[in-house]
């Protein structure tokens, strides 16, 4: 079964023996505690006895933010009530029209013509293969995976997804 129906959810393909619960705050900058809230409840309605796999982020590493304090709570609350777990961190996908990711928010800032202050700080990039990959990974038993993809500066992000994509599509 697949919960959710954004970009996640969309390259998923149904496992009988697994419950994808790829439904959540899909904007890093969320303010509104109902769209945290609403994940937490979605989460308490799955069936307990299934084996869950919830995708959490890498962000949990290096941010403090309210979205990362949120996905470390999604991801005690599975461990604590779920007997049947897989947690999935990953950093920013390739693939998807969720204009919250980070390609598509510099996509979308660039088309707009609005400035862009871009950070000279590392994000990670998982494409649709990588990933997909690794859900065929999933073990039988309780796991934490990590699928950091490829580690590349923003500037490089911008140039390699926004730059390069812009001269093709003009």
């Amino acid at each position: 079964m697949i919960v959710g129906n954004g970009d996640i959810a969309s390259v998923l393909k149904d496992k009988k023996e697994l419950l994808f619960f790829a439904s959540g705050v899909s904007k890093s900058r969320e303010r509104r505690q109902s769209e945290y809230q609403r994940e937490i409840d979605l989460l308490f309605k799955q069936d307990k006895s299934k084996h869950l796999v919830y995708f959490s982020s890498l962000c949990i590493f290096y941010s403090k933010s309210r979205y990362t304090r949120h996905k470390i709570q999604m991801e005690e609350l599975v461990k604590k009530n779920f007997n049947h777990y897989t947690i999935i961190r990953m950093g920013n996908i390739t693939w998807g029209k969720n204009p919250n990711t980070l390609i598509n928010y510099l996509r979308r800032m660039t088309k707009e013509g609005k400035q862009i202050k871009i950070k000279d700080t590392f994000r990670y990039l998982v494409d649709k293969e990588e990933f997909l990959h690794w859900i065929n990974m999933i073990p039988n038993w309780n796991c934490e995976m990590n699928i950091t993809g490829q580690r590349l500066k923003v500037a490089a992000i911008f140039k390699q997804y926004v730059e390069t994509r812009k001269g093709r599509n003009s």
